[in-house]
């Protein structure tokens, strides 16, 4: 089975920025679905040459690793 990773960067300003890894085809457009109804509003998208390779079926477990970045 395929494991995709979603990477969730959030800044001081309160903008997330996501970036989907390993999703093939239109399944990665599943996540960002499920990612606006969390987060709101999409300010911009970007598709990756993964959109149009072909699809995978597989069932999604959401993980969260939570870092914080304490940085300047």
């Amino acid at each position: 089975m395929a494991q995709h990773e979603v990477e969730i960067t959030i800044s001081r300003t309160g903008e997330v920025k996501v970036h989907v890894k390993g999703a093939k085809g239109k399944a990665c457009l599943e996540y960002a679905k499920w990612l606006t109804e969390i987060v709101g509003r999409v300010k911009s998208q970007q598709n990756t040459n993964e959109l149009y390779e072909p699809e995978v079926r597989s069932r999604i477990d959401l993980h969260q690793d939570l870092r914080v970045d304490d940085g300047p």
